[in-house]
């Protein structure tokens, strides 16, 4: 350790830290551009200049390393006169685009302007123009006029992405970031540049001017599309998802997110295929109902066969509070040993960084909490068998679209009976006898557990009639909560849709069994209380960045 001075108070902090690093981590800020705590030290933005006594220079505290005895100012008159400067220098030529920028409301170089900046320029001369609206890659518009030379999106990604592809050209106040000839920026992590980016000269292709920041509620999440469970926040205006965005969890994901995560797993809950509501089958023809008459159907379609005769596919896409209802309905209610789900694996799909060839949030928490066949029970291939032999005559499906499957396909027909969730129309809802809008991970408390074994929050981002009716803890902006019954055009909301522990438990209600939950903090509270390897965990315990099952062991993300 080493005893350091930081603007009148002393600290002991680690040798090998630099100063912007150990006033980090005392919670003084100093402003900087071009230091990330991820990236390797350029130190070419000069904002982070800092007065050290006995030096004659003022330094950079990106790259000057703690010593013992250091006495540091962070807010001396020199500091603040250079922060002024190096502002000035900055904005010379910097274009106005505040009003049309994606970046505004969260751009350091506009936060800066304000606090560090004198609030004029002696610069009158016509400002350099350069190129705007290039496209980098598939994902990623480029505006040079914005950039500040920073540098950060050139160090991800060499060091990060591990495609070295950006550069920096010309010289002087004509400097232009591009890539180099005959390539494009579109590795799986492009879009982390977005980001990274201080200001708003690279942006979202997909985003660019939907919203402003101030518009959106931000809800912390979990990314869905894959077994990583990389942490998110979810942007939603006029109760649509706009974008996710990373959240730093250095056990999970660090700062970053694959671009498929970032672009895809949202789509469903916008999609124009959502179901707004029940649907059952009548005369062969799906049809709108209310619920209580989908759950009576369900029921009394369920009573007419024999406990061996039904089967239940648990999903790897539902929470473990789904799972765990399901499981247990179809054990303790139903009374069936043929229970289990799908593993939706692409051998291949993978990288040493943050992709999964596990294609799905929950197959780990599907596991631990009980979606696996009983005693002299049928596993996948064993129901797929007995569909086709006939002994299994009825099929429960949890949030799984198994009829994109073509050896499930295949099969379908020999039912008597399928029930399914879903939250969109697809092969297997086409060919279902009873349909129940199931909320998406966006709209609805619960819990995944991704790879590692360690369990993660998700929560409601998105309005759905089941949520205005009940308000389930459910947290909107003042944006939001105002348009809440209407989607972005102004059109009322139609997703009647429910988390699939609450129709199971009503469903379980309606059969006489004892399954009975009000939220799916009651869910987990059973799960905890009955499953040891959720022994002592509750969602204040799992918190924003999670907690490791019982049996696992901490992997942590090193990059």
């Amino acid at each position: 350790m080493a005893k350091i001075t930081l603007d009148g108070n002393e600290y002991d902090v680690d040798h090998r830290l630099t100063v912007i690093q150990a006033a980090r981590e005392q919670g003084v800020k100093i402003p900087h551009f071009c230091w990330h705590p991820k990236l390797s030290v350029s130190g070419n933005c000069r904002m982070c200049l800092v007065e050290i006594e006995k030096m004659p220079k003022l330094a950079i505290a990106c790259a000057t390393q703690v010593a013992e005895g250091m006495v540091v100012k962070t807010q001396s008159e020199r500091v603040q006169k250079a922060r002024n400067a190096v502002m000035e220098f900055l904005l010379i030529n910097h274009p106005l685009d505040c009003p049309i920028c994606d970046e505004a409301g969260e751009c350091k170089l506009q936060d800066y302007t304000y606090k560090y900046s004198t609030g004029y320029s002696r610069f009158n001369e016509d400002k350099v123009h350069k190129p705007k609206r290039i496209q980098l890659g598939p994902n990623v518009m480029l505006d040079v006029e914005r950039c500040i030379m920073c540098s950060r999106c050139v160090r991800f990604s060499d060091e990060i992405a591990k495609q070295p592809v950006l550069t920096f050209t010309q010289r002087g106040d004509h400097v232009v970031l591009t890539t180099f000839p005959g390539t494009q920026l579109d590795n799986p992590y492009a879009m982390n540049v977005i980001e990274l980016c201080p200001v708003g000269a690279l942006t979202s292709t997909d985003f660019r001017f939907k919203a402003r920041v101030w518009e959106m509620s931000s809800t912390e999440s979990v990314c869905t599309g894959c077994a990583r469970g990389c942490n998110t926040n979810v942007w939603v205006r006029n109760n649509e998802i706009l974008r996710l965005t990373p959240r730093q969890n250095e056990e999970v994901n660090s700062y970053w997110m694959c671009d498929v995560g970032r672009l895809q797993t949202f789509k469903q809950v916008n999609s124009e295929k959502r179901l707004s509501g029940p649907l059952i089958r009548k005369e062969g023809v799906s049809t709108g109902v209310g619920w209580d008459e989908a759950i009576a159907k369900a029921v009394a379609e369920l009573r007419l066969f024999k406990k061996g005769e039904i089967a239940g596919l648990g999903s790897a896409f539902a929470t473990n509070e789904d799972n765990y209802a399901f499981q247990k309905f179809m054990k303790e209610v139903i009374g069936t040993k043929h229970v289990d789900f799908v593993r939706h694996v692409k051998e291949g799909d993978q990288d040493e960084f943050l992709i999964r060839a596990d294609k799905t949030p929950n197959t780990r928490g599907a596991e631990d909490v009980g979606v696996k066949p009983g005693e002299g029970g049928f596993d996948v291939d064993g129901i797929i068998r007995g569909i086709k032999s006939g002994t299994i005559k009825a099929l429960y499906v949890l949030e799984d679209d198994v009829g994109a499957i073509p050896e499930i396909a295949s099969v379908l027909s020999n039912l008597e009976l399928l029930v399914v969730h879903s939250s969109v129309q697809n092969e297997t809802t086409a060919a279902a006898d009873v349909v129940f809008s199931a909320s998406t991970y966006a709209e609805k408390h619960g819990t995944f557990t991704n790879f590692q074994g360690r369990v993660q929050r998700i929560r409601p981002a998105v309005a759905t009639l089941e949520q205005d009716r009940a308000f389930d803890g459910f947290s909107m902006s003042r944006w939001d909560r105002f348009a809440s019954h209407n989607d972005r055009w102004g059109r009322p909301i139609k997703k009647d849709a429910r988390p699939s522990w609450r129709i199971i438990s009503a469903l379980a209600s309606a059969m006489g069994g004892k399954i009975k939950y009000n939220t799916s903090e009651d869910v987990f509270r059973e799960l905890s209380e009955k499953n040891p390897l959720f022994k002592g965990l509750s969602y204040a315990r799992i918190g924003a960045q999670g907690v490791m099952t019982k049996s696992s062991v901490t992997v942590s993300v090193s990059a």
